[in-house]
């Protein structure tokens, strides 16, 4: 009869186990492996309630790494600040989880230095795949990485140069939505805000669409701010600056101000709120990204809403296909946004009827 003894603070290892039911570690590792025919009816029950009964948890990274899978999936955001990333996150983990991958998740802070101390960490623990939300700068460890490393695919903004699977918003067709609402609802005189357009494709793209409505009205006219949110009073300073030119200008119509995403959104309505104009009164106002506060602030702010949990989703069953061998020229999958009508964008519209309309 085989007595019960302590093992001792700390993890249980397979000599452990082995020990305690009287068998070497070959009978433990055939067990764990699924080997089942290897052993006797008698072995596999002494191993099975031994391993229940120490509480024996095997090392998931040890087996994957000696079968050559770890079933690891490495996500890099560029900031975990912004909504968006903790959304599409929600939607990244609910397809590792439907499909038996475990998410390792690195936030670089829109830092060049940490985005490549980040892939070299992710590399070092065996990733088989990266979701990539790049900070859009010095991009060539990652060009390297994904040669030799794992498959890549990009979360909404491109690299130039590589051949990396991107899924994302369609951020073009988003923002020629939101600037043919507001120049429908007789704003004439439209402000992008937006931070650094360089190397960040998504906000390339937005200013694209904004562009390209603003071109099919001739009297329309339109400016890109770009802001740091980073410096205080940045956001509110340019705001500042856009109203009094349009202010200025003989023959100015109705203003509005279209928000490049969630966290701009925050620091403009902030900045309305100090200078005391209200919207949709004073100034029109339509913001990219639903937020939780959207409908509370005044009439409710308008906003285009991403599919942030389609698009997380979708890129890890894209990453999986890559994973699995699939050798398909590059594909992008472009998500449409959502136009949410509130009073924020509808002139004199602050009528519980006009609020939440959807597109």
């Amino acid at each position: 009869m085989q007595h019960t003894r302590s093992v001792g603070a700390g993890r249980v290892t397979i000599a452990q186990v082995a020990r305690e039911a009287g068998v070497s570690k070959t009978s433990i590792s055939r067990y764990l492996g699924g080997e089942l025919d290897a052993l006797s009816e008698h072995l596999r029950e002494q191993i099975r309630s031994t391993i229940a009964r120490l509480g024996y948890q095997p090392s998931q990274m040890a087996r994957g790494l000696k079968g050559g899978r770890t079933r690891l999936i490495g996500m890099l955001v560029a900031d975990i600040l912004n909504p968006y990333s903790v959304a599409v996150l929600n939607g990244a983990e609910a397809a590792c989880q439907e499909h038996g991958y475990t998410l390792m998740l690195c936030n670089t802070g829109n830092d060049e230095k940490r985005e490549q101390q980040s892939l070299a960490a992710l590399h070092s623990y065996s990733v088989e795949g990266l979701l990539f939300n790049t900070q859009g700068r010095n991009v060539t460890p990652l060009k390297e990485l994904g040669r030799v490393a794992f498959p890549v695919v990009l979360l909404d903004r491109r690299i130039d140069g590589c051949d990396f699977d991107l899924v994302g918003l369609d951020n073009v067709r988003a923002a020629r939505m939101a600037t043919e609402h507001l120049l429908a609802s007789g704003y004439t005189d439209i402000g992008l805000v937006v931070q650094p357009l360089y190397g960040v494709s998504s906000r390339q793209g937005r200013q694209a669409g904004f562009l390209q409505a603003l071109a099919e009205k001739p009297a329309s006219h339109g400016e890109t701010l770009e802001v740091h949110i980073d410096q205080p009073g940045h956001v509110a300073a340019m705001l500042q600056d856009f109203l009094k030119r349009r202010k200025a200008k003989r023959g100015a119509g109705k203003v509005a101000i279209l928000a490049g995403n969630g966290m701009v959104s925050l620091q403009i309505a902030l900045a309305l709120q100090s200078m005391k104009l209200r919207f949709p009164e004073d100034i029109g106002l339509l913001c990219f990204d639903e937020l939780s506060w959207s409908p509370l602030v005044g009439s409710g702010i308008s906003t285009i809403e991403q599919p942030t949990y389609e698009i997380g989703f979708a890129a890890i069953e894209r990453l999986l296909a890559r994973i699995h061998g699939e050798r398909a020229p590059r594909r992008e999958i472009l998500l449409d946004g959502r136009l949410i009508l509130r009073g924020s964008s509808q002139a004199g519209a602050t009528s519980a009827a006009t609020r939440d309309s959807i597109f």
